[in-house]
């Protein structure tokens, strides 16, 4: 029996590697999405820590003005940095967006060509069933002229 071959096999390999491809940067933005993450979380921990301490240093009886001047210029650079940590976390969110939507688009370009290739792949097939069996009727046939005649 004759294999079947899909004509539009290099289309739909070319839609996989770009389905791929599009799933590796996606999977890149997630890493950098959790990098970001964590970095905030790192800057809001030092930041309640930092938080303690200038209130037990604003509590001590000898005050260093300029050491707690010190803190609460440190403390609103801080606040700085999350809030643009934040901002790029934002950003991050938005380009996961864009890139899970292209992996989306990938996805359904395959699956079409998938469904094609399927879809054929079964026509093929069938109709060399049919074949077979009308040649088997034909034989059949030809069979009982034979002993007919």
């Amino acid at each position: 029996m004759k294999k079947y071959s899909f004509r539009l096999q290099p289309v739909l390999d070319i839609r996989e590697k770009t389905l791929e491809d599009k799933r590796l940067e996606m999977a890149q933005v997630i890493q950098l999405l959790n990098e970001q993450q964590e970095g905030l979380e790192r800057l809001i921990a030092k930041q309640a820590s930092y938080k303690d301490e200038l209130e037990s240093l604003s509590l001590e009886d000898d005050l260093n003005v300029f050491a707690l001047a010190n803190f609460k210029n440190y403390m609103v650079n801080l606040q700085e940095q999350i809030t643009q940590q934040e901002h790029n976390i934002e950003n991050t969110k938005k380009a996961l967006r864009v890139k899970q939507e292209a992996v989306n688009e990938a996805l359904k370009d395959v699956k079409v060509l998938e469904k094609l290739k399927e879809k054929q792949s079964q026509k093929f097939y069938k109709d060399i069933e049919m074949k077979e069996a009308n040649e088997i009727d034909d034989i059949s046939t030809a069979r009982y002229r034979l002993k007919r005649a």
